[in-house]
């Protein structure tokens, strides 16, 4: 039911959008990132969620927190990244947006460093000497 109510937005604040970007532009950009945010607010419940449910069975499997912890900071990177980029692609930088995108990956290789070096520290373990 949800979803309903997000496209339901999205399609309204479209079309207003569209009917105002003739005379105010710099107007319709401020409903666009406006309406981004609400949808982007209205989802962090459910984030919590996600987040609250993988921590339980991160404990319940002993896996290490470190990975559960690392692994929630890349992805929130990567929606960061994405709608930082897209809000600035929306406003007609897409120069910009690119390096948004591009810094965000970085971050996110950086960010995966400690788990890409204990995977290979796990397989020479594993290998015979």
């Amino acid at each position: 039911m949800e979803i309903i109510q997000v496209v339901g937005l999205g399609l309204v604040a479209t079309f207003l959008i569209l009917v105002i970007k003739e005379q105010k532009p710099v107007f319709a950009f401020l409903l666009a990132t406006f309406t981004g945010v609400v949808i982007f607010l209205s989802l962090v419940g459910k984030i919590a969620d996600v987040i609250g449910l993988l921590t339980k069975l991160a404990q319940e499997a002993r896996v290490n927190s470190t990975f559960l912890e690392t692994v929630l900071k890349i992805i929130g990177i990567a929606y960061i990244a994405e709608f930082g980029a897209q809000v600035t692609r929306d406003a007609g930088q897409g120069s910009i947006a690119s390096k948004i995108e591009l810094a965000g990956k970085v971050l996110i290789m950086v960010m995966a460093i400690p788990i890409i070096t204990m995977m290979i520290e796990t397989v020479v373990e594993i290998l015979p000497s």
